[in-house]
This record gives structure tokens, sequence and C-alpha cells, in this order.
């Protein structure tokens, strides 16, 4: 299963307790910041498990490839998680949806973000080098969003610590990541039958 890096770790999670026989290939989560090179990434991959005899499955939504990665699946035959990004995975389109239409400047987090914030965007757009930069990417937003999968006590400081630098107040919505794990069971599900369900390794 090649899955996005931002979702990796909750996919092994389920995969293993879940028993699946799958192997899951997490490609950078940094690619978000570079999203026309997912599907590149993913197809390379791909195509070389396919070529083994292999059967893939990708653990992605969109994530702005702006359908690129829909034309992947749809060249080789695959599936990919729904939605447009991994928010959708986690809380559901309309829910998003919801977000976005009762406050347009919302900037959403998810435990994989609060996690590595200060590497995947403080570092990964340059701003732990370039501060003054601050009010061009995130001086729009108007309220933070944390879509929690599992709300800790150290992730809740994290994500205040975050919301602290954007000098606005932080929302937590719960989302747990049962939606994200019926999506997976109907990739698995999804693969051919009668054929080995051992994927990408």
């Amino acid at each position: 299963m090649i899955a996005c890096g931002a979702l990796g770790a909750h996919v092994r999670e389920i995969i293993a307790r879940r028993a699946w026989p799958v192997e899951v290939q997490a490609l950078p989560a940094v690619l978000h910041n570079r999203p026309q090179q997912i599907a590149p990434w993913a197809e390379r991959l791909a195509t070389e498990a396919l070529a083994r005899g292999q059967q893939v499955a990708v653990a992605y939504a969109d994530c702005g490839t702006y359908g690129a990665l829909d034309d992947l699946c749809a060249r080789l035959g695959l599936r990919r998680l729904p939605g447009l990004h991994c928010y959708d995975v986690f809380a559901g389109p309309d829910r998003v949806r919801e977000l976005f239409e009762s406050e347009p400047g919302t900037y959403l987090l998810t435990d994989f973000l609060v996690r590595s914030f200060d590497r995947t965007v403080l570092a990964g757009l340059g701003l732990d080098r370039y501060p003054e930069l601050w009010p061009d990417y995130f001086g729009h937003y108007r309220r933070v969003v944390w879509l929690a999968q599992n709300r800790t006590a150290d992730l809740q400081a994290e994500a205040e610590r975050i919301a602290a630098m954007f000098g606005l107040p932080l929302t937590v919505v719960e989302t747990g990541s049962a939606r994200l794990e019926r999506e997976l069971e109907q990739l698995v599900a999804a693969l051919p039958a009668g054929l080995s369900r051992r994927s990408l390794g």
C-alpha cells in the first residue's frame, strides 16, 4: 500500500491491528509542499510493484495533485482513498466543508501535523530561516482547528503552542481514525479475489 506520509503511522497501526497481510510504503510527508511530485513518486513505486506481480492500493486522498493521482489510478487500475485531502479522510468531506464555510480562514491540523509542525511546516517552508515570511503564508488565517485522532495531554499542549504561533485560539474537533479504517478496509476488500493480498513492500 502506497501511503501518504501524513497517514503512514495510522495506516500501519490499523493494518497491524486488523492483521491484514499488507505492507506499507509511505511517501515523504514533505511532498505535501510539492504536490506535483506525489503522482510521479507513486507511479514509480506502483509500476515496480506491479511488475513483481504484487497488488497495489493507494492510501492517499487527492492531496493537491489536481486529479493526477486519479489519472494514475485509472491507468494502472488502482484505487485510492476518497476525498480532496487527509482532512476529508479523518473528518469526512461534509464536516470539513462546514468548518470552512463557517470560517474560510481556518487552518487545519491533524495529529501528524501537530507532532511534526516545526519540521514539515516551519522548516519545510523555510520559515525557520526566514521567519519574516510568516505573514505571507499565514497572515490571513482566523482560527486553528485540530482534527484530533488521539487527543492526549502532550498533543494538546503542542497544538496550543502552534495556535499561539498564529496568535489564534485553538478549536479541537475529535475525529478518531475510524473513518480512515473503514476506507482502508474497502481498499483491501477491493483487491482482486483469488490473488494474494500481499501489497507493496
